[in-house]
């Protein structure tokens, strides 16, 4: 799943990142790099909270979306890819039957979002 995340960095401080489709998740480092690692992180140890007390995992919202709110006007803005298959258990191999038209639309969706069909669906 990729996440848009917003870089900020206040005089004196490290750069802070923070995720705003989940809400109390963020990271900081001393570098953009090291921010942007830390907050892969940070995004699975929230959405792994989540999952234990039994909760929805919000859906991503574009960066044109966020970009309208004013708590993040003065953030870079980037996206991270986080695989949260890994958080959820063991993957467990199924065989469905799908129409070829609604395939051929769930594959050309995930490679517009950089995904495979098996980690779109996941």
């Amino acid at each position: 799943m990729r996440y848009a995340v917003v870089i900020h960095k206040d005089p004196d401080s490290d750069y802070g990142v923070t995720v705003p489709d989940l809400p109390g998740c963020f990271s900081a480092e001393a570098s953009v790099d090291g921010a942007l690692a830390s907050v892969t992180e940070a995004i699975e140890c929230h959405v792994e909270g989540l999952l234990i007390d039994g909760e929805n995992i919000p859906s991503p919202v574009s960066i044109e979306e966020h970009k309208e709110n004013p708590d993040f006007a003065e953030g870079m803005w980037a996206l991270v890819d986080v695989d949260l298959s890994k958080l959820s258990g063991k993957s467990r191999r199924i065989n469905v039957t799908i129409p070829e038209r609604i395939l051929n639309q769930i594959d050309a969706f995930a490679e517009n979002l950089s995904e495979s069909r098996s980690g779109l669906i996941a």
